[in-house]
């Protein structure tokens, strides 16, 4: 039978205590509707409970809007309500839409959520950022937070690169913009990621995809769902994905950067009664592929001598690259690759209606193991011959919430808590290229191989982090269309860290100071020794006010303030030393931010509710901002975090979405982000002010790209924007349908097109002439035919073969290479859906 309204399914869900849940299918396939009844957790993620907390007039409502147009349904006070009613500013991307725009991981994400940027090198070293902020964009720490929380099924993950792994089983994902924190476990300054993955149910269910496309590449999935008794029900989910890489090393005569997933997902779900809900979930993922290489780029002029750059350097030692085309995607890097990593975990979710709300209860444990391997020179010479900082994480996690409605006001109270120990083993090495790239063209050991050649920095690190909090929010509505939100968090935070590098010479002789010798000075002018152990802890109070007022059915306007923070954090991966080559032991601790978050908008349905169109207006001001600082030395220190003065994103988001009838939807959201420094004045220089002679007193520094020149030794990069952000952004999609009988069966045939533009963004931390990424549009095309049971599409993505970068990055050394990873080619393939 052919579908008459938009999709909707039947849930059984307790009433939560966010004041928001939505179900939006963003260009979502029209199919036949059914009964609703649907509620979320705190965080906006529906979960499985009595359907008994929908009324029969509230039902009733909920067809008639049905029946109107496309709906988002909320159930925040115990009852139904429409997401137009809530008042703050979310995203929200429906399992099947992530699925047929082949978005199916959180890095791919971002093409569909146009104010959600997410830029990876590899697994570790990926930076979410919300409107622009939310992690330090550069090589990670531990040693900090994310501003943006990434939770699966309620369950925080400490780490962005714990959250790597491909979607599985995922019923939808929201993206919540601005703080969060009087709602959630762990608080979050930027803004959330909710991953809601498929519950059991007790009526028997199953689905399965195959895909397959160019580039090698194979996708399977398989969930099944049912009763195990008359209290117990299963669901157990599966996916494996396998694609070729998409560079070619001719050094090693293979493709790079391949995708080599498994993931594996059981739950449990024990119902005794409609009151009481207890879920014992599972789930494994593993990554093993080659990865993460990357290509040349270009090379631009720094302030070294012309003989200790790059061109220089490379002729000297008779090298060439394989290609200075980037888009030919050919490399020659030597050093062995891989961005291993398994994540997975238990969690224990408890949901019990007591009296007139509902006390719920998360208890988690995840883990994270990271074994890479990098070639940290970007070239085919053998400068840094091993590059590898494999680490273990283990966390834990309890959380209690409690919710209570009523017709005027609704609350929600919790606790949070939380333990996390990362244990990191490091290794770098130089190679035999190393001595003549190094050292002074003009110092005879430079003709030595022997004097860098197996120089080793052994690093053995470990962080402890503990973090507690009581948050809550209470919604009064004063008036049928005044409603009154204040919120509230206090949260502490302890964390201690230690570092230590000990070096050792190819021989395996120890390199320290004494005995003094020239080749002792051109070892420790590479690495040098240190150790060092953080450690600080602190209070922290924040708080929030929404207001919003209805004013027409079908017309809200908000306006939120929200005094928000990112704790204390500390440096994990070294200190910065001074001129005596001692670590500055006040850097190790970096002061918590300070943010203050300003938001107004206006939700709008028209055209009997077949459309929607959402305004806001947002200004985000952080004050003591956690930077990553970079260093231009070769191994000596990677990076480190400190504290920028002031930093301010604010900016204008659009939604519009239209379901001008059964047969056509159509969406756009777009977005305008201003995201910058306000005041960083002592910030890390770009390559072209970098490798020279710091000034002295009385000099001023040389032209950017002046070889031999005069460098500062910090910059002033006030005024310029954050890296990653794009100014403009823009996601839009439309899909079209038409009955049709195949195979006589009675079904559609629909034709769908997803699009996303992204104006151009810096990609160092302190913005560079060499690293701006150009802007791009991407666009996807898919067709198939969808009858019951039953999906069968062909796909095409980046239709027009766009030439693009996800990244760029400086190569070490302030040689002037710079070296990026080409974003995915035009793709193709063909997908089976079947479910019964």
């Amino acid at each position: 039978m052919t579908a008459k309204y938009p999709s909707v399914r039947r849930r059984r869900v307790q009433a939560s205590s966010l004041t928001l849940s939505l179900l939006l299918a963003i260009g979502a396939t029209p199919v036949a509707a059914e009964e609703i009844s649907a509620a979320t957790t705190e965080e906006g993620i529906a979960v499985a409970a009595p359907a008994a907390t929908a009324s029969a007039d509230t039902a009733a409502q909920v067809d008639n809007d049905v029946s109107r147009g496309d709906i988002i349904i909320v159930t925040a006070r115990r009852r139904q309500e429409t997401a137009q009613e809530v008042p703050i500013a979310i995203s929200v991307i429906r399992g099947d839409s992530i699925e047929a725009t082949g978005n199916f991981n959180v890095v791919k994400l971002q093409q569909l959520a146009p104010t959600l940027q997410v830029y990876t090198s590899n697994p570790r070293n990926t930076a979410v950022n919300i409107r622009g902020i939310g992690v330090p964009f550069g090589l990670t720490s531990d040693g900090f937070e994310q501003g943006v929380g990434i939770y699966v099924d309620d369950v925080y993950n400490a780490r962005v690169a714990a959250a790597t792994f491909d979607f599985l089983d995922v019923d939808q994902v929201e993206v919540l913009r601005g703080p969060q924190g009087s709602l959630y476990g762990k608080n979050t300054t930027a803004g959330a990621i909710n991953i809601t993955t498929n519950q059991p149910t007790f009526d028997f269910e199953g689905r399965a995809e195959v895909t397959v496309g160019n580039l090698n590449f194979r996708q399977a999935k398989a969930a099944v769902s049912g009763p195990l008794s008359e209290t117990v029900a299963a669901r157990i989910a599966v996916s494996a994905t396998s694609r070729r890489g998409t560079i070619f090393n001719v050094t090693s005569d293979r493709y790079i950067n391949e995708q080599d997933n498994f993931g594996l997902r059981g739950q449990l779900l024990f119902r005794p009664n409609d009151d009481l809900d207890i879920t014992l979930s599972a789930d494994y993922s593993k990554q093993d592929p080659e990865c993460c290489g990357t290509v040349f780029v270009r090379t631009g002029l720094t302030q070294r001598p012309l003989n200790r750059q790059y061109d220089s350097l490379a002729a000297a030692q008779n090298y060439q690259v394989v290609s200075r085309n980037r888009f030919d995607r050919l490399t020659d890097i030597d050093a062995s690759l891989n961005a291993g990593n398994k994540i997975g975990g238990t969690s224990l979710r408890v949901k019990w209606d007591v009296g007139p709300g509902t006390l719920t209860s998360i208890t988690a444990w995840r883990f994270w193991d990271w074994k890479p391997e990098n070639d940290r020179d970007f070239t085919g010479l053998s400068v840094v011959a091993r590059s590898q900082n494999p680490s273990q994480q283990d966390q834990y996690s309890q959380e209690f919430r409690y919710n209570y409605s009523s017709d005027t006001i609704d609350f929600v109270v919790g606790a949070f808590g939380f333990k996390q120990r990362v244990d990191t083993q490091g290794t770098e090495s130089q190679g035999i290229n190393a001595s003549r790239w190094n050292i002074n063209p003009t110092n005879a050991l430079s003709n030595d191989p022997s004097v860098l050649n197996g120089l080793s920095a052994i690093n053995t690190q470990f962080l402890k982090s503990t973090s507690a909090a009581l948050f809550g929010q209470v919604s009064w509505k004063v008036t049928d269309a005044l409603t009154i939100q204040p919120g509230a968090r206090i949260n502490y935070d302890k964390k201690s860290g230690f570092y230590r590098r000990r070096v050792f010479d190819g021989a395996g002789n120890r390199v320290i100071n004494q005995p003094a010798s020239a080749v002792r000075t051109a070892q420790l002018a590479i690495y040098q020794e240190q150790t060092s152990a953080p450690s600080v802890s602190d209070w922290n109070f924040s708080y929030d006010l929404n207001i919003n007022y209805k004013l027409a059915p079908d017309v809200l306007a908000y306006l939120s303030y929200a005094k928000s923070f990112k704790t204390v954090g500390i440096n994990q991966n070294g200190l910065p030393t001074d001129a005596a080559g001692n670590p500055i032991l006040s850097a190790g601790v970096i002061k918590p931010e300070s943010v203050n978050h300003y938001e107004v908008g206006i939700k709008t349905q028209f055209w009997d509710r077949k459309g929607t169109f959402n305004l806001t207006a947002f200004r985000t001001d952080i004050k003591n901002y956690q930077a990553t600082v970079t260093n231009g030395q070769l191994g000596v220190l990677r990076g480190y975090l400190a504290n920028a003065g002031k930093v301010r994103s604010q900016g204008v988001e659009a939604d519009f979405k239209v379901r001008a009838s059964d047969r056509f939807t159509a969406y756009a959201n777009a977005a305008y982000t201003d995201a910058k420094y306000v005041r960083f004045v002592d910030a890390p220089c770009p390559p072209e002010l970098s490798g020279g002679t710091t000034v002295g007193a009385g000099q001023t520094p040389s032209a950017p790209g002046t070889p031999g020149g005069l460098s500062p030794a910090n910059c002033d990069i006030s005024g310029q924007r954050l890296p990653g952000v794009s100014k403009w952004s823009l996601s839009f999609g439309a899909e079209a349908n038409a009955p049709v009988m195949l195979l006589a069966q009675d079904g559609q045939i629909y034709l769908g097109l997803d699009g996303n533009y992204r104006s151009g963004f810096s990609s160092n931390p302190s913005e560079s002439i060499y690293t701006n990424v150009k802007g791009y549009a991407l666009t996807n095309l898919r067709v198939g035919f969808r009858g019951d049971g039953v999906d069968v599409f062909g796909w095409v993505r980046n239709v027009f073969d766009v030439n693009y970068f996800d990244q760029l990055q400086v190569a070490p050394g302030n040689v002037g290479l710079i070296a990026g990873q080409p974003g995915d080619p035009r793709t193709w393939g063909g997908t089976v859906k079947l479910s019964f």
